[in-house]
C-alpha cells in the first residue's frame, strides 16, 4: 500500500529506506506465513460452520486446523490466543468454557476471532458469521470500516484521524430488522491495538470513533491489529458472562 501523507512518499523510492526494510525481512516472512495459515483456517471454517453446530465444536475445529497448519511447537509456533466466538449482543472476547452446550442458531450473529504466531510474531484477525441476509448490511459496514482503517494506517498516521474515518464509514450504514431501521454504530469502548512479540496487546490503542484528544501517531517498526466493531445497539459495551480469555500481564512483577 502507498504511504500516507506527502512527506512519506519518499519511502517508496528511497534506496536507503528499502535497504533498512530488508533488515526485518525475516520477521516479515514469519508474519506472512502466519497470515497465510490464518487465511486458510478462515476459508476452511467458513466452509463448514452451519446452524445447529455446538460453538465448542466450531472453536475446537478452528484451533485444530490452526495448530496443524502452523505446525504448532510450544512457544515457537501455535495459536496466538483462545478463539473467540462471540454471539449476538456479546461483541468480543467470549469463547465456550468446558461443558458449555451453546448451539449456533439460524438468526445468530457470531464473531470468530483468532490468531496464529511464529516465534511470537502474531496475526490477529476476525470475521463475522450470519445466515440471515437481513444482517448483510451490518457485515458489510464492519468489513468496509476495517478496510478504511487499514488504508488510513501507516507511519505517522494519527490515531484520532484513523478513528474518525472508521466511524464515518461504519455509521453510513443501517440495518432493517422487522419494522425498524437501525443505524450501525461504532462501539466507542472497543478498539484495535498494537502488538509486540509474544504480547498481543502492547499498549497503544487504535480508535474506531472520533477522538480529537488522541494526538498519538503510529511509529515506524510497529505492528497493529486494525479491529472495528459495529452494533445496532447503543455503541457501548460492558463486561459480562464468565471469563473465557486470558493473557499474560507483562507489567506485573514475578
Amino acid at each position: 500500500m502507498e504511504h500516507n501523507y506527502d512527506h512519506n512518499n519518499h519511502r517508496i523510492s528511497s534506496t536507503e529506506l528499502r535497504a533498512k526494510e530488508q533488515l526485518f525481512e525475516s520477521d516479515y516472512k514469519k508474519l506472512r506465513r502466519a497470515a497465510e495459515v490464518h487465511r486458510q483456517t478462515r476459508k476452511f471454517a467458513q466452509s463448514y460452520i452451519r446452524p445447529g453446530m455446538k460453538i465448542m465444536d466450531i472453536t475446537n475445529k478452528i484451533e485444530e486446523t490452526n495448530r496443524r497448519l502452523i505446525e504448532a511447537n510450544g512457544l515457537n509456533a501455535g495459536i496466538a490466543f483462545p478463539t473467540g466466538a462471540s454471539l449476538n449482543h456479546c461483541a468480543a472476547h467470549w469463547t465456550p468454557n468446558i461443558g458449555d452446550e451453546t448451539v449456533l442458531g439460524e438468526d445468530d450473529v457470531m464473531k470468530i476471532d483468532y490468531g496464529s504466531h511464529i516465534e511470537g510474531l502474531m496475526t490477529d484477525c476476525a470475521f463475522t458469521v450470519a445466515f440471515n441476509p437481513r444482517y448483510d448490511p451490518l457485515l458489510e459496514a464492519v468489513k468496509e470500516a476495517t478496510e478504511t482503517g487499514i488504508r488510513a494506517a501507516g507511519i505517522d498516521a494519527l490515531f484520532s484521524e484513523i478513528g474518525e474515518q472508521i466511524q464515518e464509514t461504519m455509521e453510513s450504514y443501517e440495518v432493517t430488522i422487522g419494522n425498524k431501521t437501525l443505524p450501525v454504530k461504532a462501539i466507542e469502548n472497543l478498539c484495535g491495538h498494537s502488538m509486540e512479540r509474544y504480547k498481543i496487546h502492547a499498549g497503544k490503542s487504535v480508535n474506531i470513533v472520533k477522538n480529537s484528544q488522541n494526538h498519538v501517531r503510529m511509529v515506524e517498526g510497529e505492528q497493529y491489529a486494525i479491529e472495528t466493531f459495529g452494533s445496532t445497539g447503543k455503541g457501548h459495551v460492558y463486561e459480562d458472562l464468565d471469563c473465557s480469555h486470558y493473557m499474560r500481564e507483562f507489567d506485573l512483577e514475578d
